[in-house]
């Protein structure tokens, strides 16, 4: 077998999706290693594989897909009336009123408003491994612009702020409430905590490949660590983050920090967003309609400090309907900097999950659109 041949299923109607796939692996020669899957009204419709050490069951590092999984458990929490989007953080958490945060909310934090994007002189990868401890580090921090005037994506902390009010008002862990209320209940293959007997199914994430030239190219046009950028991406620190070794090293796994430290498969990502927006195995969706609406909603749009133009964002999730116009306005999703891409499309009953194991050099994933478009065809046609 070659490394880019592709293995899996795909329901009658969805043959063009495995084309598409196939097409998409082969350019990568199968040095990437990816994953496809995806549900329709709750119905597994494609599980794909391809590529080198890669199975239909093996996990990778999802990156900032994580944030959808985190994102669950606070809406779950929302509809339980437990938690309250719109009192500040502060109440729950009076350290974190220092210097000037006293009136920022967690709807603020969750649609990258809130100005606390990281902290002055960086935070170490050891620090970045533990939610506890970047909150802690982020409690005295001045925001980076004033909160609610702008949107800026806080890659690696935002989620820290999040897990701090839900351990605070539940007395547990945002991990652990994924664990009971999410993961466990469907047995998703998504992890905020990779348990050490699932080590052997993991799959170390890759460094980009590109021609040197090309690379230098880019690199030279990259703003500085200490730019809102470079902040925003964890770069202020000494030595600066690197984000292909981060979910390599066993305690970062372990922990499941809740922005970036997920570990899960493309089949884990897609029906995680189908238990929570349309049941799976019978059961009832995780999310009641008009907490998928709220969540959903768009909150930032028209650019974004770290990111650029292109950074839209729902309550918690990045909204994907800007994202992909072939999608309805409400599509929702996270995906992730190692390539991990995952949403939900309420309208059209799709949920999507993709994983591949090498980073691209300049954070370009031109795939996930000829994916979810392929997805997205033949769930509509049939």
């Amino acid at each position: 077998m070659s490394t880019t041949e592709v293995q899996g299923m795909v329901a009658d109607g969805f043959e063009t999706v495995r084309e598409e796939f196939a097409a998409v692996t082969a350019e990568e020669d199968g040095e990437s290693g990816a994953q496809l899957s995806a549900y329709v009204h709750g119905r597994r419709v494609v599980d794909l594989w391809a590529g080198d050490g890669v199975a239909g069951d093996t996990l990778t590092g999802v990156y900032s897909a994580t944030k959808g999984a985190a994102t669950l458990v606070v809406a779950l929490l929302v509809q339980d009336g437990a938690l309250d989007v719109d009192e500040p953080v502060a109440r729950h958490w009076p350290e974190f009123a220092a210097a000037g945060k006293d009136r920022i909310t967690l709807r603020d934090v969750l649609s990258h408003r809130s100005g606390v994007i990281g902290v002055d002189g960086g935070l170490t990868a050891a620090e970045l491994a533990d939610d506890r401890v970047i909150a802690a580090r982020l409690a005295a921090q001045r925001p980076y612009w004033r909160p609610g005037s702008a949107c800026g994506y806080g890659g690696f902390v935002s989620f820290a702020i999040v897990g701090e009010v839900v351990r605070r008002v539940t007395g547990r862990t945002l991990q652990e409430i994924f664990e009971e209320r999410v993961r466990a209940p469907h047995d998703l293959d998504v992890h905020l905590g990779l348990p050490a007997d699932l080590e052997d199914r993991y799959r170390e994430i890759r460094p980009g490949l590109a021609d040197p030239e090309e690379l230098a190219a880019f690199w030279a046009n990259v703003p500085g660590p200490h730019s809102i950028t470079g902040i925003g991406y964890g770069l202020n620190s000494t030595p600066p983050l690197d984000q292909v070794a981060f979910l390599n090293t066993r305690r970062v796994r372990a922990l499941g920090q809740a922005s970036a430290g997920g570990v899960g498969s493309a089949r884990g990502l897609a029906a995680m967003y189908a238990a929570a927006v349309f049941g799976l195995d019978g059961r009832a969706p995780l999310l009641e309609p008009g907490v998928i609406g709220e969540f959903a909603m768009l909150h930032s749009t028209g650019g974004d400090l770290v990111t650029g133009p292109h950074g839209h964002y729902a309550l918690g999730f990045q909204a994907k309907g800007p994202r992909y116009p072939f999608l309805s306005a409400n599509a929702f999703g996270h995906n992730g900097s190692a390539g991990a891409e995952s949403f939900a499309d309420p309208l059209h009953g799709i949920a999507f999950g993709y994983t591949r194991r090498r980073f691209s050099f300049n954070w370009s994933y031109p795939e996930h659109d000829r994916l979810a478009a392929a997805v997205h065809r033949a769930a509509t046609a049939s």
